[in-house]
């Protein structure tokens, strides 16, 4: 019944009209970032000292640990490049498996994972530069083919690269269109282990 409805994907829009939503009354809205906020610059020399990174290549998933993430699945690939000791994952956020998430990286005994508690959002510019790669993860499920994870567009205005861990869609056809990182398989520990480890050795 509304006169307008603003979908924020082109493929929510194309499920409305699949369900009989008239597609003239239909825009698309794509979100995007404050590049007045998010922009490249130096790491925050105070974060790198408060949380042991300096000299470290820093892999940062920044935003809510949920069970659409797929996260224990990084604390396995962080387990495989535990040896590599300039290596750390950063998790910074809060979530229903957060807890899950800490109780599985100490049982795995894992000395390259960091957990900060969730930040406001004026801090956070701050804590993307102390990262040097951009980890956006989700579940290997469909529904997840139709979304753009917000963190695409902050990673992208603080110029970091990008790993995106998730179902093809409209998100990996921005990343791989744009040469803002790389595409690889969801859920995937190896493959997550092996392209750290070469993105390390490829500034």
């Amino acid at each position: 019944r509304a006169a307008l409805i603003v979908c924020v994907t082109h493929s929510f829009k194309q499920t409305l009209i699949r369900r009989g939503v008239c597609a003239s009354k239909i825009e698309v809205v794509l979100n995007g970032v404050n590049l007045d906020a998010y922009e490249p610059q130096p790491k925050d020399q105070t974060l790198l000292g408060n949380h042991n990174l300096a000299g470290k290549f820093v892999v940062g998933f920044l935003g809510t640990l949920g069970m659409a993430h797929a996260l224990d699945d990084v604390l396995v690939a962080a387990g495989l490049l535990r040896e590599r000791e300039d290596i750390v994952f950063l998790f910074a956020g809060s979530g229903a498996s957060r807890d899950a998430l800490l109780k599985q990286s100490e049982e795995l005994a894992l000395p390259n994972v960091i957990f900060i508690d969730r930040q406001p959002k004026p801090a956070m510019p701050a804590l993307w530069s102390v990262c040097d790669v951009s980890l956006i993860s989700l579940r290997n499920d469909p529904l997840f083919s139709t979304v753009i994870p917000s963190k695409i567009f902050e990673s992208m205005g603080m110029g970091l690269p990008i790993i995106l861990s998730l179902p093809e869609g409209e998100a990996s056809q921005i990343v791989r269109e744009s040469g803002a990182g790389l595409v690889i398989e969801p859920q995937n520990p190896k493959q997550l282990a092996a392209v750290v480890a070469m993105l390390v050795e490829d500034s």
